[in-house]
C-alpha cells in the first residue's frame, strides 16, 4: 500500500508514506488530518480503492434543501464561469444538490462520484472535506495530498455542517469543491457565511409556518364570532395573558404547561393550580392551515376572581373534534373575503364569566424542541447545584453520573487518569485510567467496575478523545470506528445485550490539563445523541472538571499538610518506665491544623506529657507546630518546671508573631494552647500547668473520672500573665488523659455534653491505655471532624521502695569512702555487681565535686528503674561545667570521667539547690 502514498515528492507525500509504514508522524500534517487518517486506517480503508454507495431516493423537499436553494441561487452568480462547485448533502453525507460555475468541472466531479445520490461519509470516502466536517461536526478544509483517497488529491474541499437552529441537529453540510491549485483562503470564510445563511433560512421558514398557523387560528376565531385579544405574532406564538391579572410566576407556569401540550399536537386538556389557589384549564386543539401546515393552539381558560373552577366539556366530546380548523363556538356567517376551509367540529368554548386567552400557537415539532431546550437548561441548572458539593474526588464524579442519568443518558462512566490521582501534572493526556463512577439505569451492565485500572485502545472513541482532547459523538455505534477494539466480547454485550446504540465521550479538562474523560451511553431512548446533547454534556463535564480539579488540588495540599504534620509528630512513643502510654491522632477532613502531643523522658525516671494546639489550619499551622514542639523538647532538656517552660514558650510565640508582622509574611499564632505535665514515679507526684488548653481528665483505679482542678492560664502569645502549677499525687494505676479541643467539639452537642460522654467512655479503669484510646475515639469522634483530634492516655506506675536507695550525708571528705561501701552493698542487693566499679567512680567524683564547690548537707540517691540513676543534690545553684584538663593540670578531670562512663548526665535545679545526675544502662 505504501506506493500509493508517495506518488508525489512533497512533504505531505513523505508524511503519508511514513504514516502508511506505521511510523510516528509528528510534523508536516495538521492534527485534524492526522486524526482522520487514523480513523480511516482503523476502518480498513485503502487509498487506492474508492467505492461509494448510491441512493436514488433523495428528499429534495426537505427543509434543508428548501432553505439552501435561495442561498445557492444568490451566490451562484459569484462563481459563474469559475472552476468551483457548491454542494449540499444531508446529515449522512449523501449529495442532494450540486451547482457548478464552469460546466467543464462537472466531468471531473462525476469521475470522483461527487454528484447527487452518492454518499460522501468519512467512513466510506476517507479523509475529505464533506466526510470529515460531518464526522467532527465542525468546519473543515482538506486540500490535495491531505485527502485519504488517491483519486481526490487533485481537489480542495471546504465544508461546514448545517445545524438546524430549532432542533439542534445537523441536517446536512454545505461544501465548496475546486481544483487544489485554485484553492484560496477566502473560500473558508465564504463557506462559513453560506452555512450561516442557510441556517437563517431554516429559521425564517419555521417562522413563516408559525405565522400561517396563527393566521388559521385567528380566522377560525373570527368565524366563531368570538373576540380574542391577541398581541404579537413572533416565532413563539401569541401571548394574551398580560391583562389577565396573573402574576409573572403564574404566567410562566401556564406557558411551560402550554408548551408541553403543544408538543403533543393532539386534543388535550390540563388543569393547572395557580399560586392564588385558582384553577386554570388549558385546552389544546389541532389547527390546519389552508396550505396543509399542521399546528396546534393552546387556550387558557381562567375563572373569575371569585375562584370558581373552570370546567371544560368531557374529553370524549373534545376528542370527537376533527383535527382541522376549529372554532370555540358554533360557526356563524363567514365574513366576506374569508378563505374557504374545511368544516370545523362543534366545540364549546369558555363558560360565562370565564376568560379565554390564547396562550400559544405553533407546530408540535417546535413545541417538542422547546421542551427539550427547557429540560436541558433545567438539567444544566441542576448540575450546577448538585455537582461539587464536597471536596472529594470520588463523590464529585458520582454526582456527575447521578445528574446525567437518566435525564441525559442511560449509562455514564467517569474515568480519571492515574497520573492525575497521583497528583502528577500530566504533560499529555495518556496512560492508565481509573474508573471513578458509574451511573446506570440497570445494575447488570457489563462496564468496568469502580476502581478498575485500565487503558483505552487508541482506536476507540474514548482513546481518540484522550489523544485529541476533543469531544467525540458517535450517533450510531454500529458504524463507529474502533468501538469493538477495546474488548470485542464486552462490546458485543453492550450493543446486543444492553441495546446501547449511541455514545458521547467528553474530556475532563481544567486549566489546560486533561484529567480524564466522561462517556455517555443511550439504550432505552431510541433517539441518538445530537449536537445539543453533546453541548449539554460538555457544559456539565466542564463544571465537574473544575470541581474535580479543585478537589484534586485540595486533596494534594491536604495530603502534603498531613504528611508534614505526621513527620513532625512523634513516630512512636519513647521507651520509659514512668507510665504506660497510648495515643491517637486524626487530622481533620476539611484541613490540617497544628495539634501535637509528646511523651518526653526526663531525668530521675520522670516523664513529661504534652498536648498542644496551634491556631489556624494548613501547612503553616503544621510548620509552626513543629517549631513549638522542638522548642518544648529543648526547654524540657533543661528540666524546667511546667510554669517556667510555658513562660519560655509564651515568649517564643511572641517573638515568632513579631517576626511575622515585621516581614509581612506568615500568619500569627497568638492564641495557641498547650498543656504540660511532669510525672515522677518515685513519689507519684504530678505537676501540671496549662496555657489556654482544656484540663486533663483523671481516672482513679476505682473508675472515678474527674477533670483536674488546674488553674487556667492564658493562651500562648498574650504575655504578661503568669502560669500556675497544680500538683497532685496519683495512685498507681491511675490514668491521666490529655486531649485537644477537637475531641469535644461537635456541632451536634455542646461542650458539657462532650465532657459527659468522655467521662462515660473513660469509666473503665481496668482497660489498658490502647483500649481506652479506641473506646474514646469510638464514643467521641464526629462523623466528619472539623478539627484535628489528639488523645494521649497515660497509666501511672510507681517505683517500689526497694528500687530506691537514699543517703543523707554531711559535706565532709571522709564520707566518700563510706558512701562507696554503702553503694557496693546496694548494688549487690540489686544484682548489679557489673556496674560496681563505674558507679563507685561516678558517685565519688560527683560527691567530691559537691563537697569542694557546693555548700550545705548532701543527699545521694540511686534509682533502679529502666536504667541505674545516680543523683547527688546540694544547696548550691552553681552549675558544674565539663572541660578538658591540660596535661599539666592536677584536677579538672572528674566530670570528664563521669561523661565518659555514664549514658547521660546533667543538672536540674530545685527550690533548695540543684541535683547532678548520671544514668547507666542496666546490662540485660
Amino acid at each position: 500500500m505504501v506506493e500509493y502514498w508517495a506518488r508525489r515528492n512533497d512533504p505531505m507525500a513523505r508524511a503519508r508514506e511514513r504514516f502508511a509504514s506505521g511510523d510516528l508522524v509528528e510534523e508536516g500534517v495538521r492534527a485534524p488530518i492526522l486524526q482522520s487518517w487514523q480513523r480511516c486506517r482503523d476502518l480498513g480503508l485503502r487509498p487506492d480503492r474508492f467505492e461509494l454507495p448510491y441512493d436514488a431516493n433523495l428528499d429534495l423537499e426537505s427543509p434543508l434543501v428548501r432553505a439552501a436553494l435561495p442561498v445557492l441561487d444568490h451566490v451562484e452568480a459569484t462563481f459563474l464561469d469559475t472552476q468551483v462547485s457548491l454542494i449540499i448533502t444531508d446529515g449522512d453525507g449523501t449529495v442532494l444538490v450540486r451547482r457548478t460555475g464552469d460546466r467543464s468541472l462537472d466531468q471531473l466531479l462525476d469521475d470522483i462520484q461527487l454528484l447527487p445520490g452518492f454518499r460522501y461519509a468519512e467512513r466510506l470516502a476517507g479523509t475529505c472535506g464533506l466526510g470529515t466536517a460531518l464526522a467532527e461536526r465542525r468546519l473543515h478544509h482538506v486540500r490535495g495530498s491531505e485527502h485519504f483517497a488517491e483519486c481526490l488529491q487533485a481537489f480542495a474541499c471546504f465544508a461546514a455542517p448545517v445545524l438546524n437552529p430549532l432542533s439542534g441537529r445537523i441536517d446536512g453540510a454545505v461544501n465548496l469543491t475546486c481544483r487544489a491549485s485554485d484553492a484560496r483562503p477566502m473560500m473558508e470564510t465564504f463557506i462559513q457565511k453560506a452555512r450561516n445563511s442557510i441556517e437563517r433560512q431554516i429559521l425564517d421558514t419555521c417562522s413563516q409556518r408559525e405565522r400561517a398557523v396563527l393566521q388559521a387560528y385567528l380566522q377560525a376565531k373570527r368565524r366563531g364570532c368570538t373576540a380574542v385579544a391577541v398581541t404579537g405574532d413572533g416565532l413563539e406564538g401569541v401571548d394574551a395573558l398580560g391583562d389577565s391579572g396573573l402574576s409573572r410566576r403564574d404566567q410562566g407556569i401556564l406557558r411551560e404547561k402550554a408548551t408541553e401540550l403543544l408538543s403533543f399536537g393532539v386534543v388535550a386538556t390540563a388543569e393547572v393550580i395557580l399560586s392564588t389557589g385558582r384553577t386554570a384549564m388549558l385546552l389544546c386543539r389541532p389547527v390546519t392551515t389552508p396550505s396543509g401546515i399542521s399546528g396546534a393552539a393552546v387556550e387558557a381558560l381562567l375563572p373569575p376572581a371569585s375562584g370558581h373552577s373552570t370546567r371544560l366539556p368531557p374529553l370524549a366530546e373534545q376528542e370527537s373534534a376533527e383535527p382541522a380548523l376549529w372554532s370555540p363556538q358554533r360557526p356563524g356567517p363567514e365574513p366576506a373575503g374569508t378563505p374557504k376551509t374545511s368544516e370545523a367540529a362543534e366545540t364549546p368554548g369558555p363558560g360565562r364569566g370565564e376568560a379565554g386567552h390564547l396562550l400559544l400557537v405553533g407546530e408540535p415539532t417546535v413545541g417538542r424542541f422547546a421542551m427539550q431546550t427547557r429540560r436541558r437548561l433545567q438539567l444544566l441548572s441542576e448540575g450546577g447545584v448538585r455537582i461539587g458539593t464536597t471536596l472529594d474526588i470520588a463523590r464529585t464524579a458520582a454526582e456527575l453520573a447521578d445528574v446525567a442519568v437518566p435525564q441525559l443518558a442511560d449509562f455514564v462512566t467517569v474515568d480519571l487518569l492515574q497520573s492525575v490521582l497521583s497528583w502528577e501534572e500530566a504533560a499529555k493526556a495518556g496512560g492508565p485510567l481509573r474508573r471513578m463512577a458509574v451511573g446506570s439505569i440497570r445494575a447488570d451492565c457489563p462496564f468496568y467496575h469502580l476502581d478498575t485500572q485500565f487503558e483505552f485502545v487508541p482506536a476507540t472513541p474514548q482513546g481518540r478523545c484522550l489523544t485529541t482532547g476533543q469531544s467525540i459523538l458517535e450517533p450510531d455505534l454500529t458504524l463507529a470506528p474502533g468501538w469493538l477494539a477495546q474488548d470485542p466480547v464486552r462490546g458485543e454485550k453492550l450493543l446486543v445485550g444492553q441495546g446501547i446504540h449511541s455514545l458521547m465521550t467528553v474530556p475532563l479538562r481544567s486549566s489546560g490539563t486533561v484529567l480524564g474523560l466522561v462517556t455517555f451511553y443511550r439504550s432505552e431512548k431510541p433517539d441518538p445523541f445530537e449536537n445539543d446533547d453533546l453541548s449539554l454534556a460538555e457544559e456539565l463535564v466542564a463544571h465537574a472538571a473544575v470541581c474535580i480539579d479543585n478537589a484534586r488540588r485540595y486533596t494534594r495540599e491536604h495530603a502534603m499538610a498531613v504528611a508534614l504534620q505526621r513527620s513532625l509528630l512523634p513516630q512512636g512513643l519513647p521507651q520509659q518506665g514512668a507510665v504506660e502510654a497510648a495515643y491517637r491522632y486524626l487530622p481533620a477532613l476539611e484541613g490540617v491544623s497544628g495539634d501535637w502531643f509528646d511523651v518526653i523522658p526526663l531525668s530521675g525516671a520522670r516523664v513529661a506529657l504534652v498536648v498542644g494546639d496551634v491556631v489556624g489550619h494548613g501547612i503553616q499551622a503544621a510548620a509552626t507546630m513543629g517549631r513549638l514542639r522542638t522548642a518544648i523538647h529543648n526547654f524540657a532538656a533543661l528540666d524546667l518546671p511546667p510554669d517556667e517552660l510555658l513562660t519560655q514558650l509564651d515568649d517564643l510565640v511572641i517573638r515568632l508573631d513579631n517576626d511575622a508582622l515585621t516581614s509581612g509574611g506568615g500568619h500569627g499564632i497568638t492564641g495557641s494552647s498547650c498543656l504540660y505535665a511532669i510525672y515522677d514515679p518515685s513519689s507519684g507526684q504530678c505537676r501540671m500547668a496549662r496555657a489556654g488548653h482544656p484540663p486533663p481528665a483523671l481516672v482513679t483505679p476505682d473508675g472515678h473520672v474527674t477533670l483536674a482542678e488546674l488553674p487556667p492560664g492564658p493562651p500562648l502569645g498574650l504575655g504578661g500573665l503568669p502560669f500556675q502549677v497544680a500538683e497532685r499525687e496519683l495512685p498507681t494505676g491511675s490514668q491521666l488523659v490529655l486531649y485537644s479541643d477537637g475531641l469535644l467539639q461537635d456541632h451536634r452537642r455542646d461542650i458539657d455534653a462532650g465532657v459527659e460522654r468522655l467521662s462515660q467512655a473513660l469509666a473503665h479503669p481496668q482497660r489498658p491505655p490502647e483500649a481506652t484510646c479506641q473506646a474514646v475515639m469510638d464514643a467521641m469522634l464526629p462523623i466528619r471532624p472539623q478539627d484535628d483530634v489528639t488523645l494521649l492516655v497515660a497509666r501511672t506506675r510507681r517505683l517500689d521502695t526497694r528500687q530506691i536507695a537514699a543517703w543523707e550525708l554531711p559535706s565532709a571528705p571522709e564520707i566518700v569512702s563510706t558512701t562507696r561501701t554503702a553503694v557496693t552493698r546496694q548494688l549487690a542487693d540489686w544484682d548489679l555487681e557489673e556496674l560496681q566499679f563505674t558507679t563507685e567512680l561516678i558517685l565519688s567524683e560527683l560527691i567530691t565535686n559537691a563537697i569542694r564547690y557546693a555548700t550545705g548537707p548532701l543527699r545521694v540517691r540511686m534509682l533502679r528503674a529502666d536504667s541505674l540513676i545516680c543523683e547527688v543534690s546540694d544547696a548550691s545553684s552553681t552549675s558544674p561545667h565539663l572541660r578538658h584538663a591540660a596535661t599539666t593540670d592536677e584536677g579538672g578531670r572528674g566530670l570528664f570521667l563521669v561523661a565518659q562512663l555514664a549514658q547521660r548526665w546533667g543538672t536540674r535545679y530545685t527550690a533548695n539547690g540543684k541535683i547532678i545526675w548520671a544514668e547507666q544502662d542496666i546490662p540485660s
